[in-house]
């Protein structure tokens, strides 16, 4: 029987990281030997066609919501498909998206997915941004998405604004940033990593082979 590649948005809203996020997906699914079409897109009609979709970011939230919200019909598409079960991922200012509001030189309201708000971070003797490798801590078996992750695994970070205010049970693994950081968050269908996983190595396609695997 032969079954169709699982299909997989990119989501496209002159972000940054979108190529670098497909060839990431790709080789995840090779290495599980998934089959799967990889596409960066904006377009409602084939967003709404998705079997996943993977919302990247850097940059200013504001910055990224605006680029969302330009597009006509995006946001729709994207709330009706994960209204309808498919399953989403945020990577950095995409997960930052997830959240009711950002704090990034104005406020700006999110996609209002999790409860709490970006706000910036404030360590006392770390520089920012947080801008390297750090551990990530969970409890094992908490969640799908950290299948075959240790605690302390590193993951690629770069950023200066996190979540807080948020609910802790949406909150599934956090690293240490004189105080703890939310690093991956998940609610529903939906998953988000403060972090890059399209950086972070065999970490970063492992959670990315979860999540193209992810049966809710």
């Amino acid at each position: 029987m032969i079954t169709s590649p699982l299909k997989i948005i990119v989501i496209d809203y002159n972000g940054g990281n979108l190529a670098s996020a497909q060839r990431a997906a790709l080789y995840a699914a090779q290495q599980i030997n998934l089959a799967v079409k990889v596409e960066i897109s904006n377009d409602p009609a084939i967003i709404l066609g998705a079997d996943r979709i993977i919302l990247p970011g850097q940059g200013a939230f504001a910055d990224c919501m605006n680029g969302l919200q330009t597009i006509p019909h995006l946001l729709n598409a994207i709330e009706q498909s994960t209204q309808q079960g498919i399953p989403f991922l945020g990577i950095c200012v995409g997960m930052q998206l997830m959240a009711q509001r950002g704090l990034e030189h104005q406020i700006t309201q999110g996609l209002g997915w999790i409860e709490g708000e970006i706000a910036p971070m404030t360590p006392c003797n770390l520089p920012l941004p947080q801008m390297g490798w750090n551990e990530l801590q969970f409890k094992v078996g908490s969640h799908p998405i950290l299948e075959g992750i240790k605690p302390g695994d590193h993951a690629y970070f770069v950023h200066s604004y996190a979540l807080t205010k948020a609910e802790q049970n949406t909150i599934i693994a956090t690293t240490d940033y004189e105080g703890p950081v939310p690093a991956i968050i998940a609610k529903g269908n939906k998953i988000g990593t403060q972090f890059h996983v399209e950086k972070s190595q065999q970490a970063g396609l492992r959670i990315l082979a979860n999540f193209l695997t992810w049966e809710l």
